[in-house]
């Protein structure tokens, strides 16, 4: 028998364990860890509330978990209630898959001014993650600016665009919802230090901006690279680049219909954020130049004015004690997969924030070859009979599948018109949804 411990139950977490049933079937026992008493990590907390087509991947995910062979082991945090090396004597092989859930940090002067928060954050709160349901950003300023230039920062703008009616359908919380409605926010800058062929933007996500109701987007037809020059694109930026052009396009009698602007500024590096008498106030942006497909600076400054900022620059993996960690890469150190005797990574946390969801479901099928190779036919390590007499030694109140299933169906029940769940925030509110 092949006891597998994998701490984290997003899609790399779960594409593991989908994998380990495949290789192995019944001859193994497989624990999927989250600190959390809920499943499915990014599908719940990180993909926005009106992406509920990507949300449904999670419905393969239930197939994986409902079983004996693969067990959900819901809160109980890896490296508190438990450590690794603890892990390590009771299964054969521990497969780290906590992804990337932290902000990287913007390296720039008063970036820890009130109302500059990160994507991780901001995201969060939206979502209900109860680490970040009580974050309470100021809405009622007119500018707000987004750093980054990727896929999290177009999700950011559109949310804070959006009207109430837009968001029927979706799983946004209440909270976020409340202080969406009531926003005063009239301009969102999209801030990016390169041009628009070096965006990491997807067609779908930035085409949702000619659809939304009282906000349009926005490019100055002076940024934008001579049409021909899109050739040596791949079709996917290619479409994006042109999606850009039908932006800088748009007729000057938008601006009546839909007041509310999404404004890219390209070639732009944000050097310090600017607070007057306490209050976030503005950023200051240097003008840059593509040198060798780097951004430089050319010492042109200039001050956009904002009362909300948002950085969406990067995420990284949170270390965990006893667990090598490359600080410049922010993830686990490792080699394919490995990071020592019997410990491994997945997904984010081996490759760093990147891919799709789907990018992590090869990621997962690897590294159980990896640990196939490894292991054999396993031992006689106790691995879920031990962890489950450890947790009652240490009074863990371990949330299962069945207790998540209930929480769910109270989530479903408590739904606003038109929504399909409405989240709990906290977590003693999600066990208590449980029942006895």
């Amino acid at each position: 028998m092949r006891h597998i411990a994998i701490v984290g139950s997003g899609p790399a977490g779960y594409y593991t364990a989908e994998a380990a049933v495949k290789k192995w079937g019944e001859d193994a026992r497989i624990d999927v860890f989250d600190k959390l008493p809920v499943p499915f990590g990014l599908i719940r907390t990180g993909v926005a509330p009106d992406h509920q087509s990507i949300k449904a991947v999670a419905r393969r995910y239930e197939k994986t978990a409902i079983g004996d062979t693969v067990r959900f082991v819901g809160n109980v945090a890896v490296g508190e209630d438990i450590t690794i090396a603890e892990l390590g004597e009771l299964y054969d092989a521990v497969v780290l898959a906590t992804g990337a859930p932290v902000d990287r940090a913007l390296p720039i002067a008063g970036a820890d001014a009130n109302n500059v928060l990160g994507s991780a954050a901001f995201v969060g709160w939206y979502n209900g993650h109860p680490e970040f349901a009580a974050l309470g950003p100021q809405l009622s300023g007119k500018h707000a600016v987004v750093i980054g230039m990727g896929n999290v920062a177009l999700d950011v703008a559109r949310i804070l665009a959006k009207t109430e009616s837009e968001f029927a359908g979706s799983d946004i919380v209440t909270h976020a919802l409340d202080a969406l409605r009531t926003s005063s926010i009239e301009t969102i800058t999209i801030l990016g230090r390169r041009g628009p062929h070096q965006i990491m933007m997807t067609p779908k996500e930035l085409g949702e901006l000619l659809h939304l109701e009282r906000a349009r987007p926005q490019v100055d037809e002076a940024d934008l690279p001579p049409v021909d020059d899109d050739a040596v694109l791949e079709p996917g930026q290619r479409k994006s680049v042109a999606l850009l052009r039908e932006f800088a396009a748009l007729p000057a009698e938008a601006a009546e219909k839909k007041p509310l602007t999404i404004a890219f500024d390209f070639y732009a590096s944000p050097q310090a954020i600017l607070s007057d008498d306490g209050k976030l106030a503005g950023v200051e942006v240097e003008r840059t130049a593509i040198e060798a497909g780097r951004a430089v600076g050319t010492g042109e400054t200039y001050r956009l004015p904002a009362d909300l900022v948002v950085t969406c620059i990067g995420y990284q993996t949170s270390p965990i004690p006893g667990v090598p960690f490359d600080e410049r890469a922010g993830r686990f150190a490792n080699e394919e997969g490995r990071i020592g005797p019997g410990l491994y990574c997945v997904g984010w946390a081996k490759r760093g924030p990147s891919g799709t969801i789907g990018t992590n479901r090869p990621d997962g099928y690897a590294v159980i070859d990896v640990v196939d190779a490894d292991i054999g036919a396993g031992s006689d390590r106790r691995g879920r009979d031990g962890f489950d007499q450890l947790a009652r030694e240490r009074e863990l109140d371990v949330v299962t599948f069945r207790d998540w299933q209930k929480i769910e169906e109270a989530e479903i029940a408590a739904a606003r018109a038109g929504a399909p769940r409405e989240k709990f925030v906290d977590i003693a509110s999600m066990i208590a949804a449980r029942g006895e």
